[in-house]
């Protein structure tokens, strides 16, 4: 299956013009005295309504004068001598009469680029999405590689020069040459990451971040899904935070989600082009789970005509007339949202270069929740969640903490696995360690919890006569703040010595009672049992000790031999005793035999 690239070219060059930077400012006074640097600025928000007469003679007080005042939030600004601003600040603190008081603390432009395309602002699109504030924040990081899975990239453009990565692929010719033979994947790599503040051409969404080459589409812009898997899996494979896909097609494909998923998995965020059909019919990858979708937006914020709409848009951002690289060495203005969509994955690339412990689901989360919101209030078809906004989006990731996902580790100190145990108080002692804190270690026995105790160490006395002598498991389960659990399981022997108070049996087999028994020899046939052992059996002749047998495990049917021939006429009895170990007696039954 082939697709299509997600772009239309308008091809212009530009010229470089000297930079240069205007401040404005927001205090809302006609006319403000010169600063003096001997003195301090402080800002002071009163509450209302108040009389002026204390503030103005405390003013008068620390020899500090009003100098202007920001109306809009009520606030005044006063200048005093630096010797005196502490205890005038302190003084009004104060002041029960005071909202705030602050220091007038001294701001710096935001952080820009001198990069001549930029500054004479035919890259519309950084101002849009506020860029120029977020890299004051960051500019990127080189541990924060972005996969340009296109057309190649032409690494030997001035702009690109040391940004991009060797470790790239061919997927088309499978080769390690990565060269861009169509122009398409350059100009995608030159709107996430060119260099900036090189005096040269136009500056990146993400200065510093550097880019892999992966090419997936031939010299006309076309690719199989395979070859588009394949890349996004050598991505993945690669350390690619970022895969950039401004490509796509009309079918939808179950390998393309399966390389999808499998980026996931890596924590890697795929963000894909939704198309340039002007119609809501879904675009490969783009409509795929786990794929950052991207439409496109105007210079005036509102969706191109020809930017693809559907439920499975996730964000816009602009793709209209987008200043960047062309050709070998050039610069031009490309549209679509193959170009809305490295802008996105610059501004994800800022994120993740401003917090390392994000996940991709919380880099994507915060990205979604920190649009600009256009058209319909709230989410619609057209804009997704709105327009993509880098201050914002890299302030939140900024400040974000990743939750806690580490579990603790429990580790049995006693007793040894493996190892016998006896006793009503058997020790169990465990410990556990957390890379924040363990709250709570709990004991099981056979999956059953028997203990538990707050923090990372317990010891725990279990009676081990409550258990079958066999062998039994233990589990220690530590918990931390964040539900966490580690478990460690151990086996263990019970051997407890138990009392035997059950007796023997015994039973006279042969003769039977009643019968009549030959005059020579007659044998007695016995059977015992014991639930230890018999150690020894006895057989009585009219209550008179006749014969016995001993051993510490007697067989379980013994046979007496009795000479009769000496016994008077007449009935005689005979009756069996087992002894065990214990001292335990079992009689049989009294069986009468007739001489």
């Amino acid at each position: 299956m082939k697709l299509s690239l997600e772009f239309s070219n308008r091809a212009a060059r530009f010229s470089a013009q000297i930079f240069s930077l205007s401040v404005a400012f927001g205090l809302c006074q006609s006319a403000f005295a010169a600063a003096n640097p001997a003195e301090v600025g402080i800002i002071v928000k009163r509450k209302l309504p108040t009389s002026d007469v204390p503030y103005q003679a405390i003013l008068a007080a620390h020899g500090a004068r009003e100098q202007g005042t920001v109306r809009e939030i009520n606030a005044r600004v006063i200048r005093v001598s630096a010797a005196k601003a502490s205890q005038l600040l302190k003084t009004l603190q104060e002041n029960s009469n005071t909202q705030y008081a602050e220091v007038d603390a001294t701001a710096k432009a935001l952080a820009t680029a001198n990069d001549p395309l930029f500054t004479q602002g035919q890259e519309w699109h950084l101002a849009k999405i506020q860029a120029p504030a977020a890299w004051d924040i960051t500019t990127g990081v080189a541990g924060v590689v972005v996969a340009v899975v296109d057309t190649g990239v032409t690494a030997t453009h001035p702009d690109l020069a040391g940004k991009v990565l060797t470790t790239g692929w061919d997927f088309v010719a499978n080769t390690s040459d990565t060269t861009d033979q169509n122009g398409h994947g350059t100009a995608v790599a030159g709107t996430i990451a060119p260099n900036a503040n090189n005096s040269l051409g136009v500056a990146g969404v993400a200065w510093a971040n550097p880019i892999l080459p992966i090419r997936v589409l031939d010299a006309t812009g076309s690719g199989s899904y395979s070859a588009i898997a394949q890349g996004i899996t050598y991505a993945a494979d690669h350390g690619a935070r970022i895969i950039n896909l401004s490509l796509g097609g009309t079918s939808s494909s179950q390998t393309l989600q399966d390389a999808i998923n499998y980026a996931w998995s890596k924590q890697c965020i795929v963000v894909a082009a939704a198309g340039n059909n002007g119609n809501s019919t879904p675009v490969y990858p783009a409509a795929c789970s786990n794929a950052v979708s991207v439409a496109a937006t105007n210079a005036s914020d509102t969706r191109t005509s020809w930017s693809n709409y559907g439920s499975y848009v996730d964000v816009c951002a602009p793709g209209e007339n987008i200043t960047t690289l062309s050709g070998a060495s050039g610069y031009g203005s490309w549209s679509g949202t193959s170009f809305s969509t490295p802008v996105t994955s610059g501004v994800l690339a800022l994120m993740a270069s401003a917090n390392s412990t994000l996940s991709n689901a919380q880099l994507v989360n915060l990205l979604l929740s920190n649009c600009d919101d256009l058209g319909t209030a709230g989410p619609d078809i057209y804009y997704g969640n709105g327009r993509v906004n880098a201050l914002r989006a890299v302030s939140a990731a900024k400040t974000s903490t990743a939750p806690d996902a580490t579990a603790p580790v429990a580790t049995f100190l006693a007793p040894v696995n493996g190892s016998a145990v006896s006793g009503t108080t058997t020790t169990m002692s465990v410990s556990a360690t957390d890379n924040i804190g363990v709250t709570k270690v709990e004991l099981y026995v056979d999956s059953k919890l028997v203990a538990q105790n707050p923090g990372a160490t317990a010891s725990f006395q279990l009676n081990t006569t409550l258990y079958s002598n066999t062998t039994h498991t233990l589990q220690a389960r530590a918990y931390d703040s964040a539900g966490n659990i580690g478990t460690s399981s151990i086996t263990v022997t019970v051997k407890n010595i138990v009392a035997d108070a059950i007796a023997p049996t015994t039973a006279i087999t042969s003769p039977t009672d009643g019968s009549k028994i030959d005059p020579r020899l007659q044998y007695v046939y016995v059977n015992c049992k014991d639930n230890v052992g018999v150690n020894k059996l006895e057989v009585y002749l009219d209550g008179v000790l006749a014969g016995a047998a001993t051993g510490t495990s007697l067989p379980g049917t013994i046979v007496f031999s009795w000479y009769t021939r000496s016994l008077s006429l007449g009935v005689h009895t005979l009756q069996t005793y087992a002894y065990d170990a214990a001292g335990n007696v079992g009689k049989s039954a009294v069986v009468n035999v007739t001489r």
